[in-house]
């Protein structure tokens, strides 16, 4: 088997696979040959690393001479006087281990092996390639699309595989064609024994929108601003909440860029996306407020959830000519600040205010915007 080993080497360094892993996929292979050939046979595959050996074992149970399971089965059973044959010390019960005799296996073993071996071999490379993908879930990525289907899926090369952008995961109103290049996030990596690998990609989710941010702002790819939380509703507008670990960077104006040069160009990426950028703030109540810009409120109330399944609530105090401001289009500035502060916001106008709680936050008197 001395051959055998020197062509598993070669077969891990042509596929970039570690030896070990490659000699265990030939051990594997083996074993299931043998069974398909030989029946429910005991085989045990030896790696002597020492010596870089490869033995393989057949192993039968000693039995007497009269026993009839060494004739009806002999693969698994020898008679003690065989057995006597290869060691004068074994007794009957004895477990007994020789050489696996491959010509028994013939032409259509050896076929059978090199398609199990290969088999194998693709197995552990897919193992691979799932461990890469699945440490990258949420990375940015650029590939080339090669394929659009009936369903409006979107196919894109990465690396030694291809991601799909289901249409779901498409903001609405982009269109795909062969050889288009194309952002996205790595969003789910499943390993399938018959489909293989799949990678799904999106362009809607937060994850992407930050990623964006990072690429054209190095401040926040290096961690000098923090990107707290971030809502979107893909294609039409999104919030970004925001701080500078810098006493010298004002995140906002950073993030934006002169005239708009930064944050436009993450919004073009973004079919015309609209983005507010808001400074974050440790108080709720203050950063309520913010996330509901650009109205303008008097005060927030919070109060904590009931139990672990609701939001808590902020109880907004809002001049009547702000409150459509705050609510915005179809509700859409309202729904984007509740998900970004992760508090269910309910306005509530100020001639209809009664008075103030003790915890109440009045702005005017707390804060300076």
């Amino acid at each position: 088997m001395d051959k055998t080993l020197d062509i598993l080497n070669a077969l891990a360094n042509e596929k970039g696979l570690k030896f070990e892993d490659v000699v265990e996929a030939f051990k594997i292979a083996l074993l299931k040959t043998a069974q398909k050939m030989l029946g429910n046979v005991n085989i045990v595959v030896n790696f002597d690393k020492e010596n870089k050996k490869l033995h393989v074992y057949q192993i039968a149970e000693v039995v007497e001479d009269k026993d009839e399971r060494a004739y009806e089965d002999g693969e698994n059973f020898i008679y003690l006087d065989e057995a006597h044959d290869i060691d004068k010390n074994l007794k009957i019960g004895d477990k007994v281990e020789f050489e696996l005799d491959f010509e028994k296996l013939g032409r259509a073993g050896a076929s059978n092996l090199q398609r199990e071996l290969d088999f194998q071999i693709l197995r552990l490379m897919e193992q691979g390639i799932y461990g890469k993908y699945k440490d990258r879930l949420g990375e940015l990525i650029t590939g080339v699309v090669v394929r659009v289907d009936k369903d409006e899926n979107t196919y894109i090369e990465i690396g030694e595989v291809k991601g799909v952008l289901p249409k779901r995961n498409r903001i609405k109103g982009e269109n795909f064609k062969v050889g288009d290049l194309l952002k996205s996030v790595i969003k789910y990596v499943n390993m399938d024994k018959n489909k293989g690998i799949t990678i799904e990609i999106s362009r809607t989710t937060p994850k992407f929108l930050e990623e964006l941010i990072k690429l054209a702002v190095p401040e926040a790819k290096e961690g000098l601003i923090k990107i707290h939380s971030i809502s979107r509703i893909p294609g039409v507008r999104a919030k970004l909440a925001v701080s500078s670990l810098s006493p010298n960077i004002d995140a906002i104006g950073t993030i934006i860029g002169a005239k708009g040069v930064r944050i436009n160009s993450v919004s073009r990426e973004l079919n015309g996306e609209n983005i507010d950028v808001i400074e974050y703030n440790v108080a709720p109540e203050m950063f309520i407020a913010r996330a509901l810009s650009p109205a303008i409120v008097d005060r927030v109330t919070v109060e904590e959830a009931k139990n672990e399944d609701e939001m808590p609530i902020a109880k907004v105090s809002i001049k009547s000519d702000q409150k459509a401001k705050a609510i915005g289009k179809n509700g859409i500035n309202i729904t984007l600040a509740s998900m970004l502060t992760k508090y269910r916001i309910e306005l509530v106008e100020k001639e209809e205010q009664e008075e103030p709680k003790k915890d109440a936050k009045d702005f005017d008197q707390l804060f300076s915007f």
